[in-house]
């Protein structure tokens, strides 16, 4: 009899997993794997990290298309350009919505920011912000000074270190620098990371500490899973630590951007800014507010910026990481690059983003590493009604994931794609190559932070070419093992490499006047004089308070993509 007992829980599942699989049959959902669902957990037991690659050995197996089971969210695989261009056009309205995740609680303003907003009016005013007003053409030329003195700031620094010999280069933290003081110029006119030899008040230093931790920690948390997230129960056991992770860094992060914004406004007032006059994003906005306050609150400025400083920087540093990875593994394209750099910009000036439309084999290695090593691998989805894909009924509500990472490097759509191989792009007028390629999405929800990622990635990886010579600190290949967290795709061990200059002395002397007379400038600047910073100080008292209280009766505060 106790036999009997045992075999219950058994019946029970096979019974279980028997009416499931006929459920599915009878609706047209969706093949999905032979291995069945689970109570509770779903297929969340066949994935492994990275999932990209997961999932893509499961479409291998099973087929392009796939509704899986995460928890109790069930979940829509595309990994063939015919399927993607069907959700992405076809259906797009349908799947314009983002999935509600707990990071968009907390990061993403109560899900109100352009990542995390549904589709509707809101999200199409913030896409449109983001499109016109901050990212278009005409913005990004307006800041292409700003660009150009980041990659000369980041050359500077490796000229004086490896002038007279040699140096091992942590490839990283430089790119770091360049990316975040570059897009955080664009949007504060102010920038967080400094070297050594630069001096700095006690408020600098600590303003740039507390800036470069809070940037740090979202970039941890972006990319850290949350089985709660699919998962219910346990959302209802309590809070998690990630959910008190992320409680925190919200904290920490609206009380910083409070201040800033606060501070420029201030700034605003004394000198008394020409609609006209080159300002930085923020003050752009800010300047918009005073006719429009309803459309550009605060909030919504610190939300936007947010979504500009986690979108626009994580991925194109990811991206040079991969390509500097991918040319030191193969110095033929290396070669090939810098003699084209030498043969269209020559050696007696820099790279400027005015160049990068006569280097096409240096946008050709830029496109096959976005090919092999796409910033953001999946494409997060939601369908907001009942819709068809491939001649299966999706049911509302299914997320969608589009394996950019599985398309991009399928054997049966790309030759040899393991192989980097940049002249497979030669002579194509458009990269995409229909929906075989979408580094930055497609449809109402792509990235519009494209221009400003491919202008700078363009900019940063020619410069390290024309200037330096590369190569690898052994004679082993790179390691191009990919990391399992991160908002987008980084590298599992971060690249060291061996520089060495190979710069003409002309260019030396413009890179060393030109850096020297910024630092110059930069150190006589004077942000806020003493009588508006009392009031800067007494505003932000009482933001403190506000902000405080707002978060005793609602959680409202600000992926990898913008859109």
């Amino acid at each position: 009899m106790e036999e009997f007992y045992l075999l219950i829980p058994l019946v029970l599942l096979v019974i279980s997993i028997f009416t499931d699989y006929w459920i599915h049959k009878l609706q047209n959902l969706p093949p999905r794997p032979w291995l069945p669902p689970l109570p509770i957990i779903g297929h969340l037991y066949v994935l492994k990290k990275p999932l990209h690659r997961s999932l893509a050995k499961l479409s291998a197996n099973h087929g392009s298309i796939q509704l899986l089971q995460f928890g109790s969210r069930p979940v829509l695989v595309i990994s063939s350009p015919s399927a993607a261009e069907e959700c992405l056009t076809k259906n797009d309205i349908v799947f314009a919505n983002r999935p509600q995740l707990l990071a968009g609680k907390y990061l993403g303003y109560n899900y109100t920011s352009l990542v995390f907003a549904p589709y509707g009016d809101h999200w199409r005013n913030l896409r449109r912000v983001a499109s016109i007003e901050i990212l278009s053409s005409h913005r990004l030329r307006e800041f292409e000074p700003i660009r150009a003195d980041e990659v000369r700031i980041m050359l500077r620094k490796l000229y004086r270190a490896s002038s007279e010999k040699p140096i091992v280069v942590q490839v990283k933290p430089m790119l770091v620098d360049l990316t975040l003081n570059a897009v955080m110029r664009m949007i504060s006119g102010k920038r967080y990371y400094y070297s050594k030899d630069d001096v700095l008040t006690d408020e600098e230093k600590e303003k740039a500490h507390r800036f470069q931790e809070i940037v740090s920690e979202i970039f941890k948390v972006m990319g850290a899973t949350n089985f709660g997230d699919y998962m219910p129960i346990l959302r209802w056991l309590g809070v998690s630590k990630l959910e008190k992770r992320l409680m925190s860094l919200q904290a920490k992060r609206d009380m910083f951007m409070v201040e800033l914004i606060e501070e420029l406004k201030q700034n605003m007032k004394a000198c008394s800014h020409d609609p006209k006059q080159k300002r930085n994003l923020i003050q752009m906005l800010l300047w918009m507010q005073k006719s429009e306050p309803q459309c550009y609150t605060d909030e919504m400025i610190r939300s936007m910026m947010l979504v500009i400083l986690a979108g626009g920087t994580d991925t194109s540093m990811s991206t040079m990481e991969w390509a500097m990875s991918l040319l030191l593994n193969n110095p033929r394209v290396l070669k090939k690059a810098y003699a084209e750099i030498q043969k269209y910009v020559g050696h007696d000036r820099h790279v400027e983003e005015s160049d990068l439309s006569n280097l096409p084999y240096l946008g050709c290695i830029i496109k096959e590493t976005m090919r092999m090593y796409p910033a953001g691998p999946m494409l997060p989805h939601e369908s907001m009604e009942n819709c068809t894909v491939g001649g299966y009924h999706v049911p509302k509500g299914t997320m969608l994931l589009v394996n950019v990472w599985g398309i991009q490097n399928d054997p049966n759509i790309w030759g040899d794609p393991k192989t980097f191989r940049p002249e497979r792009f030669e002579g194509l007028e458009g990269y995409r190559d229909g929906f075989k390629l979408m580094p930055f999405g497609f449809g109402r929800r792509s990235c519009p932070g494209e221009g400003m990622s491919m202008r700078l990635v363009g900019l940063g990886l020619g410069s390290l070419i024309q200037c330096f010579e590369w190569d690898r600190t052994t004679t082993s290949e790179v390691d191009m093992s990919e990391g399992k967290e991160g908002i987008s795709m980084p590298k599992a061990i971060n690249l060291r490499v061996e520089s060495r200059v190979q710069l003409h002395p002309e260019i030396v002397e413009q890179t060393r006047a030109f850096v020297d007379s910024n630092h110059i400038q930069r150190r006589c600047k004077t942000l806020v004089v003493d009588s508006i910073q009392k009031e800067v100080d007494n505003n932000l008292s009482q933001k403190k308070d506000s902000l405080e209280n707002g978060r005793r009766t609602n959680s409202v505060v600000g992926y990898s993509g913008f859109g």
